[in-house]
């Protein structure tokens, strides 16, 4: 294999969602402006460019959006009973002030114009076009060194109004984005017995989706 294609397959493997290893230092600018740039170059339907990008360093801010999640933490955490809840305990599903800084990724359905190339038989393809976005960036900050934790605890609208989003700008993500001391061997959430990955033959089909 190409030294190229094998570096590329090791940072695909190596990428984790982060949540306790940051060290809270700041992102170099230079290091920062390279994985937006590589989150900008993400493809998009119809070349529209749906996704903004707001970065956050406030502590008013960043504690206010952490205690928000940790809520909703409260929220999921009271559905949840037996060996589920004592395993949940145990995860943490942030890493918000600790990181430092905080991408909050939005899509706006109306960039491009009235009628997106592509986008007319599925609606949804520019959502697509952020998460495409958001892997760039995460793919880009694993080769700088850079730990990148998803927060998905959170309700649209608080983090719409906290940042400042008109209403028809959809938050799609909120990335804790910052040094890290490593990156874990194991996801998080299989180190801690929540769920373990599954095979590929558990989700390949062979000309039509056969039932499992």
């Amino acid at each position: 294999m190409p030294s190229e294609a094998a570096a590329l397959y090791d940072v695909i493997s190596r990428r984790r969602d982060t949540r306790r290893e940051f060290t809270g230092a700041p992102v170099p600018t230079d290091v920062l402006e390279r994985i937006l740039l590589a989150a900008h170059c993400a493809p998009s339907v119809g070349m529209s460019q749906p996704w903004d990008f707001v970065l956050v360093r406030s502590p008013e801010t960043l504690r206010a959006f952490r205690d928000h999640v940790a809520h909703e933490r409260e929220v999921f955490a009271a559905q949840l009973s037996g060996e589920r809840a004592e395993v949940f305990s145990r995860i943490k599903i942030e890493g918000i002030c600790e990181s430092g800084l905080g991408i909050v990724v939005g899509y706006d359905p109306t960039r491009g114009g009235p009628q997106v190339l592509g986008r007319h038989a599925i609606p949804d393809a520019g959502l697509y076009s952020v998460v495409c976005a958001i892997q760039n960036l995460w793919l880009a900050a694993t080769v700088e060194g850079l730990g990148v934790g998803w927060v998905s605890f959170y309700r649209e609208d608080f983090l719409r109004e906290l940042v400042g989003m008109p209403e028809h700008v959809r938050p799609v993500a909120w990335l804790c984005v910052g040094p890290v001391t490593e990156l874990p061997d194991v996801p998080d959430l299989e180190r801690f017995g929540w769920r373990a990955r599954a095979s590929l033959d558990t989700v390949l089909h062979q000309e039509r989706y056969r039932p499992r």
